[in-house]
C-alpha cells in the first residue's frame, strides 16, 4: 500500500510520520466481518416484546369503486387489529414529488395490488387466515393497461390527457438539419419493465412511543420514509425517527416503496400500541411494488453519407402506471441522455410519462438511461448497416469529446473519458480482429457475433437537483480520538461505510481503522439526500470530505494556540511544526473534549462554479460531469432453439478516481450482469393488471451458470470536483450490456432487434418477419 512520508525541516524523512494511504486500496469493508459471520441483522432478524404481524389487503381488480368490504361474522375479530384509511391522522397520501398515491385507498381502485386494508396480529399465520375471512366487493370500470391505450384517451384516469409530465429538449434548427441531410433514418424501440429483485424482500418494524414513532427496516433513503411519516402523523421532525436496518440490496427498490410499508407498519403500531412487523413475500414484493418504467421510443436521424449526425428527432414514452411516483425524474433522466454520448447540433427530444392501471412504476438503476441506452445504441447500428458504415467508426466520429456540447447546451469542459473507454474495450476485447473473422464465416446452427455498445450517464440530481436538495454530512472527532462520519446516506452492499470512511481517513491523515460511521438514524445524522443517482460517493463524498477537512482545521488551530506554533500541520497522525512532532491525533482529541466538548462539524452540498441549469427551458449544465462506458459483447447464437447466450463481455468504464477499486470492479460487474438479464432474460408477463410470473421460478434472472466471462478494465478520468477525483459508478453499468448483446446477434443473425428481451420467441419472430436495413436516400423523403 502507498505511504505518506513526512519531510522535516532538516530534509530527511521522519520515519515516525508513516501512514498507509485508504484512498485507492482495497481495504477491508467496514461491515465485510459482520455480514459474512452472520452478526448481521436484518429487520425480519430483529425480535421485539410484544410484537405483532402485519398483513396487507390488497385490490384484485385493476380499476373500479369498492362497493363494500364485508367482514366474516363466524371469525373471532378481537383477535386482530384492522386499519384503514379512517385511521390516519393526518392525510391520506404518500408524501413523495407528487400527493396523488393514497395510503390506502377509500373508494377509488387504480391498479391491481393497491392496498385497502391493514391487518396484525399475534402471528404471520393468524394474519393470514383472519384475511381469508374479509370480502370486498367492487363496482369494476374499463382500465388502460398499455401506453397505446393511455394515449388513445379514451378513457381519462389522470388529469386532462392521462400525461404525468412531458419534457422537450431542443438545439439548433431540426428542421433544418434534415434538409441537410443525405440520409434519413427511422427507428422505433421498445423496452419492458424489469423488477429490482433484491435478495432481502421489502421489510419493516414500526414501534410507537408516548409522544414519538419509531420505524426500522429495509431502506435506501431514510428522509424519503421521514418526510412521510411525519406527514400522515401529524409529527415533527424530533418525534419522527427513522433508522436503516441492514440492508440486504436495493436497486432503486427500496428508494420510494419503504415509504410506503413503512406507513402501513406505522398505523398499524398507531392503532395497537404494539411494535409490528411487515415483512413481504416474494410473490407480494414483485407483484406490488415498482418497477423499472417500460417504454416507446422512436428515432429519427439525419445522416451525411460520411456517417455524421446533422438532425435527431427522438420520442420518448414511458408507462408511469397508477400514480406519479418518481415518473417525472425518471423521465427527465431519460430524456437528457436520449441523444446519448455524441454530438449533433440539431435536436429535439420529447418526452412523456403516461398513467395506466397497473401497479405505479418507480426508481430502478438507470433510472430511464438504460431505457434509451438501447435505443440509441441500436439506432446507432441501424444507421451504420443502412449507410453501409463500421459501427465503430460511426462511433468515433460522432463521440462527444472535451469542449463538446451536448443537448441540453452543457459544454464538457472535465473529466470526458469517451475516447479512453471506447478505445480500451475495442483493443482489450480484439473487436475489430474477431468481428472481421466471425461475418464472413458464420454459418450452421451455432452461430457467433460481436457488439459493441457506447454510452454514458450523468452523475448525481439532474438539473437544480443537487443545488436544491444541499445535501449535508459531517465528521464527529470522539474524545477516544476517532473520527466518526456522520451521513443520511446507507449502505445498501455497495461500499458506502467503507469509501466515507477511506475518504475521512486520507482528508484527515489517520488510519483507516481509526475512522467508523454512524448508523443511518434521522435522530442523529443529517440528511445527505438519497442513496440514488450515482451521487452517493461524487456528492454525499465530496460533502464528508470537505467536512472532514474543516474539522482538521478546526484542530489544527487548537494545536497552534496551545503549542504557539504558526505552521501547523497534521500528518500521518501526528500534529507537526518545523519537522518536530507536538501531539497525536488522539491525544489532541481527547484534550479538546475536555475544554471544548464534542467536535462535529457539518459540510453542505454546492455546485462547482460555472454549473448552471434553467428548470424553465430545460437546457444548461444537466450534471455537474459524466462518467462513461464502452462495453463489447460475444455472443452464440443456436439457430436450432434460438437460445442466446452470452460469452464474454468486455467493459471499460471511466468513473474517475476508484476510491475501492475491489468495490468498484464489483459495482460494474454486478451491474453488467444485471443488465444482460434486462437484455436476454426478465420479462413480466401481464393478465389483465396482473403479473402472474411473481415468483423465482417463473421470473427468470441471469444465474451464476448464465454469467459470461467479463473483464473490467477501469479507466479512472479523474473529476477535479469530487472525492480525490471520483465521479459516479453505481448505475452506469446498467447502460451497455443489452445494446451491446443486441449489437452482437444482430452480427451473428442478421436480425435486428428492436425490443428486449432477446427471448428465442421474439429472435425467432424477429428473423421470420424483419427485412434487413436498407439505404434510404433523404430525398425519397422530402
Amino acid at each position: 500500500m502507498k505511504s505518506i512520508l513526512s519531510v522535516s525541516s532538516c530534509g530527511f524523512v521522519d520515519d515516525f510520520l508513516r501512514i498507509e494511504m485508504a484512498v485507492g486500496q482495497n481495504v477491508l469493508r467496514k461491515e465485510g466481518f459482520e455480514k459474512l459471520t452472520g452478526a448481521a441483522r436484518y429487520v425480519d432478524d430483529i425480535a421485539l416484546e410484544g410484537m405483532l404481524f402485519g398483513k396487507t389487503i390488497r385490490s384484485r381488480i385493476p380499476r373500479g369503486r369498492i362497493k363494500a368490504i364485508t367482514f366474516d361474522p363466524d371469525y373471532d375479530w378481537s383477535r386482530v387489529v384492522i386499519a384503514d384509511y379512517r385511521d390516519i391522522p393526518g392525510e391520506n397520501y404518500v408524501a413523495l414529488i407528487e400527493n396523488d398515491q393514497p395510503l390506502l385507498a377509500e373508494t377509488e381502485i387504480r391498479h391491481c395490488e393497491e392496498p385497502i386494508l391493514l391487518i396484525a396480529a399475534e402471528s404471520k399465520h393468524e394474519a393470514e387466515f383472519a384475511a381469508r375471512h374479509i370480502g370486498i366487493e367492487y363496482e369494476e370500470s374499463h382500465p388502460l393497461l398499455t401506453i397505446e391505450e393511455a394515449l388513445n384517451r379514451d378513457e381519462i384516469i389522470y388529469g386532462s390527457d392521462n400525461i404525468f409530465k412531458s419534457f422537450l429538449i431542443a438545439r439548433g434548427d431540426v428542421d433544418e438539419g434534415f434538409k441537410q441531410a443525405d440520409h434519413i433514418v427511422t427507428g422505433e424501440y421498445r423496452v419492458p419493465h424489469q423488477e429490482q429483485l433484491y435478495i432481502e424482500t421489502q421489510g419493516m418494524i414500526a414501534i410507537p412511543g408516548k409522544d414519538s414513532l419509531t420505524v426500522m427496516g429495509s431502506m435506501q433513503c431514510p428522509y424519503y420514509v421521514h418526510k412521510a411519516i411525519k406527514q400522515l402523523f401529524k409529527l415533527s421532525d424530533e418525534q419522527t425517527i427513522v433508522i436503516q436496518t441492514t440492508t440486504g440490496g436495493g436497486f432503486g427498490g427500496k428508494e420510494e416503496y419503504p415509504s410506503m410499508i413503512a406507513a402501513h407498519a406505522a398505523l398499524l403500531a398507531h392503532k395497537a400500541q404494539r411494535p409490528v412487523k411487515m415483512i413481504y413475500d416474494r410473490a407480494e414484493d414483485i407483484a406490488a411494488t415498482p418497477k423499472r418504467h417500460p417504454g416507446v421510443i422512436r428515432h429519427r436521424t439525419g445522416v451525411m453519407s460520411d456517417g455524421r449526425l446533422v438532425a435527431s428527432e427522438i420520442d420518448i414514452v414511458f408507462d408511469g402506471g397508477a400514480y406519479a411516483t418518481l415518473s417525472s425524474v425518471v423521465l427527465s433522466r431519460g430524456a437528457i441522455h436520449a441523444q446519448g454520448p455524441y454530438r449533433c447540433d440539431n435536436v429535439r427530444i420529447t418526452a412523456r410519462a403516461v398513467a395506466t392501471n397497473t401497479p405505479p412504476n418507480g426508481a430502478f438503476r438507470g433510472f430511464g438511461a438504460p431505457q434509451v441506452a438501447f435505443a440509441y445504441e441500436m439506432q446507432m447500428e441501424k444507421i451504420a448497416a443502412e449507410l453501409r458504415l463500421d459501427p465503430l467508426d460511426l462511433r468515433r466520429a460522432n463521440m462527444l469529446r472535451e469542449g463538446d456540447i451536448t443537448a441540453t447546451g452543457q459544454r464538457l469542459n472535465w473529466s470526458v473519458g469517451s475516447e479512453d473507454v471506447l478505445n480500451a474495450a475495442v483493443e482489450r476485447s480484439g473487436f475489430v480482429g474477431k468481428r472481421r473473422a466471425i461475418s464472413p464465416n458464420n454459418n450452421g446452427s451455432k452461430r457467433r457475433g460481436i457488439g459493441l455498445s457506447f454510452f454514458f450517464h450523468g452523475a448525481g440530481f439532474t438539473g437544480s437537483g443537487e443545488a436544491k436538495m444541499k445535501a449535508q454530512a459531517g465528521v464527529e472527532i470522539t474524545p477516544e480520538g476517532r473520527a466518526r462520519v456522520l451521513s443520511g446516506s446507507t449502505e445498501i452492499g455497495q461500499g458506502t461505510r467503507t469509501i466515507f470512511c477511506q475518504i475521512v481517513a486520507d482528508e484527515l491523515g489517520v488510519n483507516y481503522d481509526d475512522v467508523e460511521i454512524e448508523e443511518p438514524d434521522t435522530s442523529r445524522v443529517p440528511d445527505s439526500g438519497p442513496t440514488v443517482a450515482s451521487r452517493t460517493c461524487m456528492v454525499v463524498g465530496r460533502v464528508v470530505q470537505l467536512a472532514a477537512r474543516d474539522a482538521k482545521e478546526k484542530l489544527i488551530r487548537f494545536v497552534a494556540e496551545r503549542f504557539g506554533e504558526a505552521d501547523v500541520k497534521l500528518i500521518a497522525g501526528w500534529f507537526t511544526a518545523r519537522g518536530k512532532r507536538l501531539a497525536s491525533f488522539g491525544e489532541t482529541a481527547r484534550e479538546y473534549a475536555n475544554l471544548h466538548g464534542d467536535l462535529r462539524v457539518y459540510a453542505c452540498y454546492a455546485n462547482p462554479p460555472g454549473v448552471e441549469w434553467d428548470d424553465d427551458t430545460y437546457t444548461g449544465d444537466a450534471y455537474p460531469v459524466f462518467s462513461y462506458g464502452a462495453e463489447v459483447a460475444e455472443v452464440e447464437v443456436d439457430m436450432d432453439t434460438y437460445e442466446v447466450t452470452a460469452l464474454k463481455i468486455t467493459t471499460a468504464q471511466d468513473i474517475g478516481r476508484a476510491i475501492h477499486p475491489t468495490l468498484a470492479a464489483g459495482q460494474i460487474e454486478g451491474g453488467t450482469l444485471q443488465a444482460v438479464g434486462y437484455g436476454l432474460f426478465e420479462e413480466l408477463v401481464w393478465e389483465r393488471g396482473r403479473i402472474v410470473n411473481n415468483r423465482l421460478t417463473n421470473y427468470i434472472i441471469p444465474t451464476s451458470l448464465d454469467a459470461p466471462e467479463m473483464e473490467t478494465i477501469i479507466v479512472e478520468k479523474e473529476y477535479p470536483h469530487g472525492p480525490f477525483g471520483a465521479k459516479g459508478v453505481g448505475e452506469l453499468p446498467m447502460d451497455g450490456a443489452a445494446p451491446a448483446i443486441a449489437s452482437a446477434v444482430f452480427n451473428a443473425t442478421g436480425a435486428f432487434m428492436t425490443e428486449i428481451p432477446i427471448t428465442p420467441e421474439r429472435l425467432l419472430k424477429a428473423l421470420e418477419n424483419m427485412p434487413a436495413p436498407q439505404s434510404v436516400d433523404n430525398h425519397d423523403q422530402q
